[in-house]
């Protein structure tokens, strides 16, 4: 393994259930260096969260992960004791969710979920002290009158504004790696890139390293350094940002972006992917995408690793061209 702040080898995670064992993520592999961003892109199901979940020892019983390796600054992270990982969870590794309205207690004010934070990793300052440091936190989110919203609940903020109070509970302990989870969900397109433009602007200041997981592939294109394109449990594509949206070599990620209305020439039609995903309980040996190719032949029926397919670039496609 290379030096990368985290290493992921062989990732598989399942679940089992009534009618089988679910392969959610079968066999990922994965790089995130220091200081750098890397984006992860594909629909819904595709194993993208799981991932990440996985890394944190969120996955929920019955699902577990089966095979591979994590590393975290060269730490083992899988078989790592609950202890452990909940001191870990916050301090160095930090995740925001995907919908701050239900990651966020509505029960409880800002100011007691962002000291709650502080105080279980460690924070045993005054009461004034921890009230001044989550002020500090909201007001570098970007959230005005912070001290006084302190004491608002999720529901009195909107929709930007409880993604930032979640950035900043994520933040308030320092991680050197921040995960977001499809941070800019459900917000309008001036809100999403101001809180992506937070996030780029928080990662270069602290040096984090940090993962942006979206469906978008024009998203992480704009803030990450490189790009990994799952699909339905696998990595299919993988590369320098720029280079994968010049000239994608799967199919899968070259029908993401046809799919994409496109400022340039708004009057072409979007040209969806036909199809979908196949069943998580039986996947094919070969190219889980074959039955949505418009390449595939007899040679996409036998089992196909990454390959390389350029400079510093992977994809699991045997028709795709250097």
């Amino acid at each position: 393994m290379s030096a990368a702040l985290l290493q992921i080898r062989d990732l598989r995670v399942v679940f089992p259930t009534r009618r089988g064992l679910v392969r959610a993520v079968d066999g990922v592999d994965l790089d995130v260096e220091a200081g750098s961003c890397l984006g992860i892109v594909g629909e819904s199901g595709s194993g993208k969260s799981v991932t990440f979940q996985a890394v944190l020892g969120l996955v929920r019983a019955p699902g577990r992960i089966d095979a591979g390796a994590i590393r975290f600054d060269g730490r083992d992270l899988v078989g790592l004791a609950p202890e452990a990982l909940r001191a870990l969870r916050g301090r160095a590794i930090a995740m925001t969710m995907q919908d701050a309205l239900t990651a966020l207690n509505p029960a409880l004010t800002i100011e007691t979920q962002i000291v709650e934070t502080l105080r279980a990793h460690g924070d045993a300052g005054s009461r004034a002290a921890l009230r001044d440091r989550a002020a500090a936190l909201l007001a570098q989110v970007g959230i005005p009158d912070a001290a006084r919203r302190l004491g608002q609940y999720p529901h009195q903020f909107s929709g930007g504004m409880r993604q930032r109070a979640m950035i900043a509970i994520a933040v308030a302990c320092r991680p050197r790696l921040l995960i977001a989870d499809e941070p800019t969900t459900a917000l309008d397109v001036t809100i999403q890139a101001q809180v992506l433009d937070l996030l780029a602007g928080m990662r270069a200041a602290a040096g984090m390293g940090m993962v942006l997981i979206s469906h978008d592939l024009g998203v992480v294109a704009a803030h990450c350094a490189r790009i990994a394109v799952m699909y339905a449990g696998q990595v299919v594509e993988t590369g320098p940002a720029r280079a994968v949206i010049a000239a994608p070599r799967h199919p899968y990620t070259q029908g993401l972006l046809r799919s994409r209305p496109a400022l340039e020439d708004p009057g072409r039609p979007l040209r969806p992917i036909p199809g979908q995903m196949p069943d998580p309980l039986a996947p094919q040996a070969g190219c889980r995408f074959a039955p949505r190719c418009p390449l595939a032949d007899r040679a996409c029926a036998d089992p196909v690793d990454l390959r390389p397919v350029g400079a510093d670039r992977l994809a699991r496609c045997v028709k795709a061209a250097a």
